[in-house]
């Protein structure tokens, strides 16, 4: 292999959290093929990632949003906070299974300048990291179109009284007893109930309510 002329920018470095070594092991794998990328260290959960990230400063660290954190340890969306604290000049990158809007929105408001899917090509990936390393916002085709669906398609979001009936829902009581509450027929809250279970994308009560909280429409005591 021959030598970079002096001057030449070296390799991207990139750190890569995931809680599942079989994984990591294949994104070092995937990444190290390309001769701009270079995997520098590997982290376990959201606290070594952010330990490593501040003591090795790479340029951009790949971080797997879904990370459980059975020691009630911090969860990715405050290893996201913490990185761009502790060392603003690492781009974040998640990569993760689901594009939803709330985890998307949420993940980019905490600072994270990238986010892929594990599903999608390699070249999105390579994309995205190589855009969040430039300072440019690196996304996946799919959550551009989550984001932007969002947008010019408000019928997705829950209206007021249909975030009411799921409150009440959550609270376990019936149609009838919902009915009583806001002063409405049972086929009306059938009807509310309908649209929720369209927009949510779900198709029974505990997944609406679940849905809900997990978009943040919805907060439970």
């Amino acid at each position: 292999m021959t030598a970079d002329p002096p001057g030449a920018p070296g390799p991207l470095r990139l750190l890569i959290a995931d809680d599942h070594a079989v994984v990591r092991a294949g994104l070092r794998a995937l990444i190290e093929g390309e001769p701009d990328l270079d995997v520098i260290a590997e982290a376990g959960s959201a606290e070594e990632a952010v330990s490593l990230v501040a003591r090795m400063l790479p340029d951009v660290a790949l971080m797997d949003l879904r990370f459980g954190s059975p020691g009630g340890g911090i969860d990715r969306i405050e290893a996201i906070r913490r990185l761009v604290a502790e060392a603003p000049g690492v781009a974040v990158v998640m990569l993760t299974s689901y594009a939803g809007r709330a985890d998307v929105v949420r993940a980019l408001e905490a600072g994270a300048r990238g986010y892929v899917l594990k599903a999608g090509p390699p070249e999105e990936l390579f994309r995205a990291v190589r855009g969040a390393a430039a300072g440019a916002l690196g996304l996946a085709p799919e959550v551009v179109g989550e984001l932007v669906g969002q947008v010019v398609s408000p019928e997705h979001e829950l209206s007021g009284r249909e975030i009411e009936v799921v409150r009440l829902m959550a609270e376990g009581r019936s149609n009838r007893a919902i009915a009583e509450a806001l002063f409405l027929s049972e086929a009306t809250v059938k009807t509310h109930l309908v649209r929720v279970y369209r927009k949510l994308k779900v198709d029974n009560r505990a997944a609406a309510v679940s849905e809900a909280v997990r978009r943040g429409v919805l907060e439970l005591a």
